[in-house]
C-alpha cells in the first residue's frame, strides 16, 4: 500500500436543516472509519442522515478520484466533520385579524473531510 496519506472533503451547501440537529449527528462519527460511520447512519432516526450519508459517499468518492489506487474503506477515517450555518429563509404565516407571523426556515453547510491511515 501507498504510505502517503490522502485527504479529501465534501461539501454539502444549503442543506435544509437546522446546524444544531446537523451537528448532533456529525457527533457521533467524528473518529470514526468509514464503514462504522456509515452504518451509524444507516440506523439513526434522523432526517439529516440521509444527506450525510451522500456527502460521506461524495468524499469517498473524491479520494478515490485522487489516488490511483483501490483504498480500502477500512483505512479511512473521519477526520472532520461539521456544520456551518447556512442563510436563514424568512417566511410569513398569517395569523388571526390580520397579523402576520415570522418564520425562519434555517439552513447549514456540511462539511466532511477523509483521511487515510
Amino acid at each position: 500500500m501507498n504510505t502517503k496519506k490522502s485527504n479529501s472533503q465534501a461539501i454539502g451547501k444549503y442543506i435544509r436543516v437546522s446546524t444544531h440537529k446537523s451537528r448532533r449527528v456529525l457527533q457521533q462519527i467524528k473518529g470514526k472509519n468509514y464503514n462504522e460511520a456509515r452504518l451509524i447512519l444507516e440506523f439513526m432516526p434522523y432526517r439529516v442522515c440521509k444527506t450525510i450519508i451522500k456527502i460521506l459517499e461524495s468524499a469517498f468518492s473524491n479520494i478515490s478520484q485522487q489516488t490511483n489506487y483501490n483504498i480500502n474503506k477500512k483505512e479511512l477515517i473521519i477526520k472532520e466533520a461539521f456544520a456551518n450555518k447556512g442563510p436563514i429563509l424568512k417566511r410569513f404565516q398569517p395569523r388571526a385579524q390580520g397579523r402576520a407571523f415570522p418564520i425562519q426556515k434555517p439552513t447549514c453547510h456540511i462539511t466532511i473531510k477523509l483521511e487515510t491511515i
